[in-house]
């Protein structure tokens, strides 16, 4: 795919917490239109910290970023990656601030110079498009694990970005919730890196795995990943697979 595709280009990224070891070590990376890749590895490996350094919240210590075709270095040109890349944060609670649902949501259009009432018709429309259209006067604290993280979706959402970054969107969610996120999550067009764990979330939701390891991307290829589905007499009972 060409240049001109691109909309995430990492080059060379090293980065280092003050008295650690590296946790990114001259790694590079590519999203290109279209694409949904998914990023694996164990804990410590990096994968947030280098979702934080795409968006500007860190500075890498060497390296090359550009987004959409630009070099990005300086926080005027982050706060432009903002308008055009989302951010799921993978604490719920680290996303919501606002008293309600709506005014959540519609923070980030505000944000972008919309009207209130084209913020606020933004907002409802997104909301209504993940089934959470219930929830616009509802109070974000009162609200379950579940509806706070598909709310936090919403706030990214309403921002009609380019391209998402999903912090282990999945985390937390009951079977219900996590099935109505794949099928949002597959009903958009847009490109994005998703951190998850969950072997059969990514299996229904990326179509392309890098596993990340030693501050590098180890491996990179089309994922063939598959789930699975299937019961057992013995229930909930401990028992073997023959």
């Amino acid at each position: 795919m060409g240049s001109n595709q691109l909309i995430i280009n990492l080059e060379n990224i090293s980065f280092t917490y003050p008295n650690r070891a590296p946790v990114l070590d001259e790694l590079t990376l590519r999203l290109s239109k279209g694409e949904r890749l998914g990023l694996v590895g164990p804990n410590g490996s990096g994968k947030t910290t280098l979702f934080h350094i795409i968006m500007g919240l860190l500075k890498p210590c060497s390296g090359r970023i550009e987004i959409l075709g630009r070099p990005v270095t300086r926080e005027k040109d982050f706060r432009e990656v903002r308008k055009k890349i989302g951010l799921l944060f993978q604490d719920a609670d680290d996303q919501l601030f606002s008293p309600t649902v709506l005014e959540d949501v519609a923070f980030g259009p505000l944000n972008l110079g919309k009207s209130h009432q084209e913020a606020r018709d933004i907002s409802v429309s997104t909301l209504k498009m993940l089934g959470l259209g219930g929830l616009v006067d509802r109070i974000t604290y009162n609200l379950s694990g579940g509806e706070k993280r598909l709310v936090s979706l919403a706030t990214v959402l309403a921002m009609e970005p380019e391209a998402l970054l999903l912090d282990e969107p999945s985390n937390g969610l009951d079977d219900d919730t996590k099935e109505k996120l794949i099928d949002v999550l597959s009903g958009l067009d847009l490109s994005y890196i998703l951190i998850t764990h969950e072997a059969d979330f990514l299996a229904k939701t990326v179509d392309r795995i890098c596993r990340m390891g030693d501050g590098k991307i180890l491996t990179d290829h089309e994922s063939y990943l598959h789930y699975h589905l299937h019961e057992h007499e013995q229930g909930k009972y401990p028992h073997k697979h023959e």
